[in-house]
């Protein structure tokens, strides 16, 4: 059995609930400093002996940044498909190579599970404006593939609340069925203020963050509060996401993020990327995303966050880093 195939299948068994995640991502992180010529480079440039690294507070991170100029992959393999970010910002599109998609899209189906049930039991509406002219998003072809494989005959994915958007939102209402409504922040709030809309209990909302420089940033609690009075819901849940993972995390009723089977998150010192784990503590967020296997698993993102309970809280950008599609929210603590 090859290496690759062994970790999968110990990924395999992650996801249904047995295994230890240490244990597995030390293996992931052997086997991708071995064989991510990127990754590789950058563990060099740090001085770092492989075997050496026994605990996951002493795996390095690579800097997302590198997405945006380097071909991030484990190992000589042709990818199905790319993913690219929503290009806000100043500075190039990051780039995600994907193996095979049917991965992506149980990883994202796992993640959802535990906090929503099954997707396939909603009529899914996206509202993701910037997405969809961008093209090649993931956050785009997640929901189209929960779009397309519901149960029920109604919803789709649109740019702007047009006419066809709302006639669907009122044969949704109309049916009883249970509607799921996920979309980026500025087109929430455009939608909440419109007037034009009063949602029935049988609706989730998502957002997922992401003014890109439409609106101002405001918090959280501020965003939900607001999409509550306006769109007539009694709560709001969140997605957290973005083009260099692979898994998501949710959270619902506006409380922590919940990460997925294979995701981790540490946050570190804001001002040194090499500081031991913050718990409790405002600092940069990374990841661990073994889902990622034949990427990166190990991602220091430019968010802010901080270790809540058994979840995670994310807080803003760090200063002088590009914005983000995925919960750009800023708060002031």
């Amino acid at each position: 059995m090859s290496k690759r195939k062994k970790l999968v299948h110990l990924l395999e068994n992650l996801i249904n609930g047995s295994g230890d995640f240490e244990s597995v991502a030390l293996e992931v992180f052997s086997y991708q400093a071995e064989n991510n010529s990127v990754y590789r480079e950058y563990l060099n440039l740090l001085s770092i002996q492989i075997g050496q690294i026994s605990a996951l507070e002493e795996i390095p991170f690579l800097p997302i940044e590198l997405f945006k100029t380097r071909d991030v992959k484990t190992g000589e393999w042709k990818e199905e498909k790319w993913f690219l970010s929503s290009g806000t910002g100043s500075s190039a599109r990051a780039r995600h190579a994907i193996r095979h998609l049917h991965w992506y899209d149980r990883i994202a189906r796992k993640s959802f599970l535990p906090y929503f049930g099954p997707p396939e039991e909603f009529c899914w509406v996206g509202l993701l404006p910037n997405y969809l002219q961008q093209g090649q998003s993931s956050l785009v072809h997640m929901v189209n593939k929960f779009y397309k494989t519901s149960k029920f005959q109604m919803g789709g994915i649109f740019e702007k609340p047009d006419s066809k958007f709302r006639q669907e939102i009122l044969e949704i209402q109309k049916s009883g069925v249970r509607g799921m409504l996920i979309g980026v922040s500025f087109a929430l709030l455009d939608l909440a203020e419109s007037g034009k809309y009063s949602f029935s209990d049988n609706w989730q909302i998502i957002e997922t963050g992401g003014m890109k420089g439409r609106r101002d940033e405001i918090t959280r609690e501020e965003l939900h509060s607001m999409l509550i009075a306006g769109l007539g819901v009694a709560e709001i849940g969140s997605e957290y996401g973005m083009t260099e993972l692979q898994s998501q995390a949710w959270s619902s009723a506006g409380g922590n993020f919940q990460a997925g089977p294979l995701m981790k998150v540490f946050v570190r010192e804001a001002n040194d990327p090499f500081s031991p784990e913050r718990p409790g503590s405002t600092g940069g967020i990374n990841i661990i995303d073994l889902a990622n296997l034949d990427s990166c698993s190990f991602i220091m993102t430019m968010d802010l966050g901080r270790i809540s309970g058994n979840g995670f809280e994310v807080l803003g950008r760090m200063d002088g880093s590009d914005e983000r599609g995925c919960n750009l929210m800023y708060f002031d603590h």
